[in-house]
C-alpha cells in the first residue's frame, strides 16, 4: 500500500491521509507517515483484537512529545463506511464511538494522530459485559525490571490457582500487562470488583517478594487498554508486544 500519495484505497474505500511528513518522533527521524506505515504492516495481527469494539481515541496532533487529548465521539465529517458503536452513558448522553473493523478504519483513526490504540473490554453488542480484563504491573522508583517479571509470575500463579488462564504483554515502557480472557456473563461492576479484590490480595505477596515498590493496576470496566502490537507514545517509539509464559516458575527470564 502506497501512503506517499496521501490517499489509501482499500477495495472501494478511500482514506485521506494528511500531514504524512510531520515529525512525530523528531529525535528518531520518524514521521506520521512512518506511524501509518507501521500500522498497515501489523494490521492483520491487530484487527482481530479490535473487532466489534468501541475505540477511545487518544490524539497527539503534534507528535509523541506534544500535548494529547482523549476523544470518545467520532469526529465529523467521517466516511460513510466507518462503523460506530452507540453507547449510552449514565448521564443519558449517547456517544457514537468509532470501531476499527478493517485496515481502512484503522488508517482513518491513526490519521487523527492516535499513536496508541485503546479499545473497550466489551463488544458493542453488549457493552456492559467484558470478555477480558487485565492487570498492569509497573516498577516504582529504582525497581529493576526483574522484579516486575517476578510480580507478573505471582499474578500468573494466583490466576492459575483460580483456573484462569493469562497472557503477558510488555508495554513498550517498563511494565507488563497480564491479560485474562473471560467468559462473557458478569457485568462491568462485577468484573471490576473482582479485579480490585484480586489486586489487593496480591499486594502483600508482591511486597514481600520485591525489594522495591511494584504498582499493581487493575481494570476490566468500560475502559480501554492499548492492544498487542500497538504503538507507544513514549520517547523511543516502542510497541506493545505479546509474550508467552515459560514453564519454569519464578525465573527472571520466564517471559519470552
Amino acid at each position: 500500500m502506497n501512503l506517499a500519495e496521501g490517499e489509501l484505497r482499500v477495495g472501494r474505500k478511500r482514506v485521506k491521509l494528511t500531514n504524512l511528513h510531520k515529525p512525530f518522533w523528531p529525535a528518531l527521524g520518524l514521521s506520521k507517515g512512518d506511524l501509518l506505515t507501521y500500522y498497515v504492516n501489523v494490521s492483520q495481527a491487530l484487527l482481530p483484537h479490535f473487532e466489534d469494539r468501541a475505540m477511545v481515541m487518544k490524539r497527539y496532533p503534534n507528535g509523541a512529545a506534544g500535548p494529547f487529548f482523549f476523544m470518545k465521539r467520532t469526529p465529523s465529517p467521517k466516511p460513510d463506511w466507518l462503523q460506530t458503536c452507540a453507547i449510552e452513558h449514565a448521564s443519558g448522553n449517547v456517544i457514537d464511538f468509532p470501531m476499527i473493523q478493517d485496515v481502512a478504519a484503522l488508517m482513518w483513526v491513526v490519521n487523527l494522530g492516535c499513536i496508541d490504540l485503546n479499545q473497550w473490554y466489551s463488544r458493542c453488542d453488549d457493552v456492559d459485559r467484558p470478555d477480558y480484563c487485565h492487570f498492569d504491573l509497573d516498577p516504582g522508583p529504582g525497581a529493576p525490571f526483574e522484579q516486575v517479571l517476578e510480580s507478573a509470575l505471582l499474578v500468573r500463579d494466583a490466576l492459575k490457582s483460580l483456573k484462569m488462564p493469562s497472557y503477558p504483554k510488555t508495554t513498550g515502557s517498563k511494565g507488563i500487562h497480564v491479560y485474562v480472557p473471560l467468559k462473557r456473563g458478569p457485568r462491568q461492576k462485577e468484573v471490576w470488583t473482582f479485579t480490585k479484590a484480586f489486586a489487593i490480595a496480591l499486594a502483600d505477596p508482591i511486597g514481600h517478594a520485591a525489594s522495591h515498590r511494584i504498582y499493581v493496576g487493575y481494570d476490566g470496566r468500560a475502559a480501554k487498554s492499548a492492544d498487542a502490537e500497538a504503538g507507544e507514545s513514549q520517547g523511543r517509539a516502542r510497541i506493545h508486544r505479546p509474550r508467552a509464559w515459560r514453564a519454569e516458575p519464578l525465573e527472571h527470564r520466564a517471559i519470552e
